[in-house]
């Protein structure tokens, strides 16, 4: 005879998550060398001032379009970015001026590009958010929210169907996190092991909406606990902490463990594009985290530790004002592209 059912049986419940899952180490500010902290120093303020005169050669007509400028967070990129080796490739969003310089591209060519002209590193018909160089592995400049994620995913997924050792470095915002196609894209990039560092540059207030606001979960860095991929938040105003933190990203990522996430706090001194008054938050806190947290004057301190002159520092200045007034006039002055550009690069070729 069949054995009654035991009456009030618990129904079963699933096993509780395994607290002893692998996690990468805590990353450790990068010790760098005096002449790692200038090379830093150096990259920090290019990007500074070369986003500074893209602002003013907007205001003044010369560049259409949107315009989203990096200003307060070059620590990010410049930490990151000077962990990458030629193997590896960088996409990115709109905010994007910033990490193409750090790939490579000379400033003469971005800026061109800026300002619509043919000499432009998309010929003058991507504009600034819409920026790409294979040459460079610098894949975009994508105007699409968190569009670059999936983008980045294939990537990850190039590097390894080739085998060439590469990883992906997919960088995308705190507004981005949002989107179901990053998810999507975790989920892939966890089965499939790839070789991807998403970045979430959480400069705070995605458009122009505080980040606690906006999301249910503010800790970014905890966005792929689901899809098992671990995440480190790390602080995005100090170049040898964003440093640190790309060494361990990339230990894990290069062993073959699969995507991590890197929530880097960081904040951006402007409104989310040039046509944005920023009435969301008041002059007082940007100009506390400016006096508190800027990345370049942060840098700055330790360089006169390590006993660099403020004449050093001067000459420095003015080398890359020099570079950057360079590029301005170089790209006021190039010529815009010929008409029959416009049926250029519409389709491939060869297949």
């Amino acid at each position: 005879m069949a054995k009654a059912p035991a009456a009030n049986k618990p129904a079963r419940i699933a096993e509780p998550p395994t607290p002893n899952r692998e996690r990468p180490n805590e990353p450790k500010l990068y010790k760098a060398s005096k002449e790692e902290l200038l090379e830093f120093y150096k990259q920090m303020l290019l990007i500074r001032r070369f986003e500074e005169k893209a602002g003013q050669l907007y205001g003044l007509g010369l560049i259409g379009g949107f315009c989203h400028l990096y200003i307060g967070q070059e620590a990010v990129a410049v930490g990151l970015q000077s962990a990458l080796s030629e193997k590896d490739s960088v996409i990115t969003g709109y905010r994007d001026h910033g990490h193409m310089l750090l790939c490579g591209i000379p400033p003469k060519d971005v800026m061109a590009e800026l300002t619509g002209r043919q000499a432009g590193i998309s010929k003058g018909k991507g504009g600034s958010m819409h920026m790409f160089s294979v040459e460079h592995k610098f894949y975009g400049g994508h105007g699409i929210v968190g569009a670059q994620v999936s983008l980045g995913t294939g990537l990850g997924f190039s590097h390894k169907y080739k085998g060439d050792g590469g990883v992906c470095l997919a960088y995308f915002g705190d507004g981005a996190s949002n989107q179901g196609q990053v998810y999507e894209s975790f989920n892939m990039a966890e089965l499939w092991k790839l070789p991807v560092i998403y970045v979430i540059e959480n400069n705070q207030y995605a458009m122009g909406t505080s980040v606690n606001r906006s999301s249910a979960e503010d800790q970014l860095f905890r966005r792929g606990e689901s899809f098992r991929i671990p995440g480190i938040q790390i602080d995005g105003m100090d170049v040898l902490a964003a440093r640190g933190a790309a060494e361990e990203a990339l230990a894990w990522v290069r062993a073959g463990k699969g995507p991590i996430i890197l929530e880097m706090k960081t904040y951006r001194y402007r409104g989310h594009s040039m046509s944005d008054p920023a009435k969301y938050r008041s002059r007082d806190e940007v100009q506390a985290v400016r006096d508190k947290s800027d990345p370049i004057d942060h840098c700055k301190k330790l360089l006169e530790a390590e006993g660099v002159k403020e004449d050093e520092l001067k000459k420095i200045e003015q080398e890359i004002r020099k570079v950057v007034n360079e590029a301005a006039d170089f790209a006021e002055s190039a010529p815009e592209p010929e008409p029959a550009e416009l049926y250029t690069d519409v389709l491939v070729e060869t297949y």
